[in-house]
């Protein structure tokens, strides 16, 4: 028959292991994936209000979000650009959002001296005001990104910004 000693003894380093193995699980998570969930996808960012859009004149502005990079956190700071396209009255969806890296090589895009397209100084590759090309230089169209606009008086307008594989000839997320 064991000891009184022996059994708080065993009691103690067993509670000890499990309290060693509570905070273990975790850390080697943490350890094998310091990015975790983080790493993929973002949040809807606001960006400005729907009485700021003029319809049918588009706006950059830029995205500013913290990055993690494996064990290193950044502070806030531009990490891309979209252009905000207003749609008229009845339009399925009251702004566009696009993405302002080329979708040929991911030069930033702005808008041509006419106002009415987009014109990549890089390459040469031209776009409506909603995103498709009007050349073959890009494999395909500029990348539109989710949109969503709250209702009310001044509506938020919130954009999901994510980047995408250059010179596919589909949207493809980077990893």
């Amino acid at each position: 028959m064991p000891h009184r000693r022996d059994v708080f003894r065993l009691g103690a380093v067993a509670l000890g292991n499990l309290f060693a193995l509570a905070l273990a699980v975790p850390g080697i998570k943490f350890l094998l994936d310091p990015l975790g969930k983080k790493a993929s996808g973002g949040a809807f960012r606001p960006l400005t209000t729907l009485g700021q859009l003029k319809v049918g004149e588009p706006r950059a502005f830029a995205i500013i979000a913290r990055r993690q990079d494996g064990w290193v956190k950044y502070p806030e700071e531009p990490v891309g650009s979209v252009w905000l396209v207003r749609q008229p009255e009845g339009s399925p969806e009251p702004v566009v959002a696009l993405s302002a890296e080329c979708p040929h090589l991911s030069c930033p895009v702005p808008l041509a001296a006419d106002g009415k397209s987009f014109l990549c100084p890089c390459h040469g590759a031209s776009f409506t005001l909603d995103g498709k090309k009007l050349n073959e230089v890009a494999a395909r169209g500029m990348d539109t990104l989710p949109v969503e606009v709250e209702s009310g008086n001044d509506p938020v307008v919130r954009v999901k910004f994510e980047r995408f594989q250059p010179q596919a000839s589909e949207k493809k997320p980077l990893a």
